[in-house]
């Protein structure tokens, strides 16, 4: 029997005795490598947290004591703790649970998170409702240094220094980038500085200084500033006192002994506080120690070696965006690259390496970012904004304002459009293409391959004003390689089917199939799959379909579209995007506009839903979006039809 047998509930941790609390953090870990060799995940930074999290638990009371993780990928061992291992198996798969905090999944989960910098603005707000419920429970925030790059997480430290309310901030630095003070000093002192009587004796001292006649406040702050002085000496803690925070740390993040006495002595505090702690990625397992980049996000693995189970044959989107900045930045000196803490999944790591003075990671920043590039483009630069899809939301004024609204040369490289997959609904990106459609000046693309997003973003950086190229996570295939071709009648002069990368013309897309049953409109990944859906309505159904890659969701392809439904007005429209807003409305105001009618249309795409997390085949299944969907609804829209002239509707 192992110990976390005997741990169903929050609160059984606390049966166990301090002595096997290091022997029940090696199971875990065992558990965490185990599962996500299986079904991928945020491996190494889980595994840098989990004694952390075991005194965590060990000294607070969840969930009535609100634990908010930020980001949330550091949440494994919290929820294997929370009555959630023997579901643990099903991490990340459809159906099973999240690989992120959830409300609905667990009460355990105080704030449902994905995206990174919200656990201090979150925790300040649950400690004040409790405040004015008065209700004592603690709120204790963990967040990584790497999210402590955003601005959000200062405003976050700003008003909860401010308010002066009940909140635990733990700084989980994960960089070792103030190792050097991670020594028996500073953590002696952190534990002595935390204890109830110095805290109590402390605040005494302070309110008997500040008595003394006369020279009262004078005397304060002498004895304040000796305070930070010597503070400053040994922690690197004064930026968080200035946010009126008392500060502790950095204590090193992998001893329980140490991190449940200061968790203890900090529990009985009721200010603002910030723990400093230090962890190592990946700890506990060798290869994702080495190389905790490649272990942050990861597929299926080798539990003995590491190495990475499955590969695709085709190169992936990221990959052609990366080599293609490359090529570009070789023939054109305005070119710059920005990303926002994401070198490594933009593909922008050789960029970087060969252009270092035109590179410019911006940290997660990315409403910074934008503005940033912004300026560049003032200047006369070329700056290509590198940011997955679901992260760019975080920068929709920016792109307005200090983009659009002067019309500069920004170009916006969306990464992660559309269905995403395991990390579920605060990583899909099912909202882009509505709202850049919407904005003024702003061109927006969706290739349907890899050589079109080549030829996209050579268009991009020579067009003059903000461009976004959005393209879908995983291989990049080659449309005129796809066999559904062959089986499909599409007219000559296919320069858009050969090998030949094919010209973008502003606003136009290209005819992939010509049938005169039905017409399907389609941008982006959805293109393939209306491809294969042609095939399968022709073999199975006799029904035979004309296929535009519309390339453009705008501007779209007026004449083209308005010429096609005049002629077959049965008509579908495929995106992977929200359908509120998105590439079908545009084709429906489109027709409308023109005027249009006696058409029957079925837009396919998202509902007003979040996506949940599962593979992407099968939440394209799900959500009608591979070929068998398409296909279903294209043989529904032509019999639907066909029923109504025949009964003369």
């Amino acid at each position: 029997m192992t110990l976390l047998d005997a741990i169903h509930s929050p609160g059984d941790i606390k049966n166990l005795p301090r002595s096997e609390l290091p022997n029940l953090a090696r199971e875990i870990r065992q558990l965490i490598v185990d599962v996500v060799s299986e079904t991928g995940g945020h491996l190494a930074s889980n595994l840098g947290v989990v004694e952390l999290t075991i005194a965590l638990h060990y000294v607070f009371d969840p969930p009535r004591d609100k634990i908010v993780w930020d980001v949330g990928h550091q949440s494994y061992t919290h929820k294997i703790l929370t009555g959630r291992r023997d579901r643990f198996h099903t991490l990340r798969q459809h159906g099973g649970i999240s690989g992120f905090p959830r409300i609905s999944e667990n009460p355990c989960d105080a704030f449902s998170t994905g995206h990174s910098s919200t656990s201090i603005s979150a925790g300040l707000g649950i400690a004040s409702a409790k405040h004015l419920k008065q209700e004592r429970d603690k709120v204790i925030c963990i967040i990584g240094d790497g999210s402590m790059t955003a601005g959000l997480a200062y405003e976050g430290l700003n008003q909860a220094g401010d308010l002066d309310k009940d909140l635990i901030v733990i700084l989980n630095d994960n960089e070792l980038s103030i190792s050097q003070n991670v020594g028996a000093l500073s953590s002696l002192l952190s534990r002595t500085f935390s204890s109830s009587y110095l805290q109590d004796w402390r605040k005494d001292l302070k309110e008997l200084i500040r008595s003394l006649p006369k020279i009262g406040n004078d005397a304060y702050n002498l004895a304040k500033r000796a305070e930070e002085s010597f503070k400053a000496l040994v922690t690197p803690g004064m930026l968080f006192e200035a946010f009126n925070f008392t500060y502790f740390g950095p204590i090193k993040g992998h001893r329980l002994d140490q991190l449940i006495d200061i968790l203890t002595n900090i529990k009985k505090q009721e200010e603002p506080i910030l723990l400093h702690v230090a962890t190592t990625k990946g700890k506990g397992y060798p290869p994702a120690e080495n190389n905790p980049v490649y272990f942050h996000g990861v597929g299926c693995f080798e539990v003995l070696t590491g190495n990475c189970i499955h590969g695709g044959s085709s190169p992936s989107y990221t990959k052609v965006f990366g080599e293609t900045m490359f090529e570009m930045a070789a023939q054109n000196d305005r070119i710059i690259a920005v990303t926002a803490a994401m070198p490594e999944g933009t593909g922008l790591v050789p960029f970087s390496e060969r252009y270092p003075d035109r590179f410019f990671d911006v940290g997660i920043a990315e409403a910074h970012g934008v503005t940033f590039a912004g300026g560049m483009a003032a200047e006369g630069f070329i700056p290509v904004v590198a940011i997955y899809s679901t992260f760019l939301q975080r920068a929709y004024d920016q792109i307005i304002h200090d983009v659009c609204l002067d019309n500069h040369n920004v170009v916006f490289a969306v990464d992660r459009g559309g269905i995403v997959g395991e990390d579920g609904p605060t990583h899909h990106g099912q909202f882009d293409l509505a709202y850049l459609r919407s904005f003024p000046n702003m061109v927006v693309m969706a290739p349907g391959d890899g050589r079109e997003l080549r030829s996209m973003l050579r268009f991009a950086v020579d067009y003059e004003g903000p461009v976004a190229v959005r393209y879908p996570r995983g291989a990049a295939p080659d449309l005129s390689n796809l066999p559904e071709l062959s089986a499909l009648h599409h007219p000559n002069g296919g320069s858009d089917l050969s090998g030949e990368l094919p010209e973008i013309v502003m606003g136009k897309g290209v005819v992939l199939a010509q049938g005169g049953d039905l017409v399907i409109f389609s941008v982006g990944h959805s293109v393939s799959e209306s491809l294969m859906a042609a095939r399968k309505l022709a073999e199975e159904d006799g029904i035979f379909a004309t296929v535009v890659n519309c390339r453009f969701i705008k501007p779209l392809d007026t004449e083209r579209i308005v010429s096609l439904v005049c002629k077959i007005p049965r008509v579908l429209t495929v995106e992977e995007g929200v359908l509120a807003g998105g590439f079908g409305s545009a084709v429906l105001e489109c027709l409308a506009d023109e005027g249009v009618t006696g058409f029957r249309i079925r837009r396919i795409g998202i509902g007003e839903t979040f996506v949940e997390h599962g593979t992407k085949d099968i939440l394209r299944h799900q959500y009608g979006l591979d070929a068998a969907g398409i296909a279903a609804a294209g043989k529904a829209l032509f019999a639907a039809d066909t029923k109504a002239v025949a009964s003369g509707e």
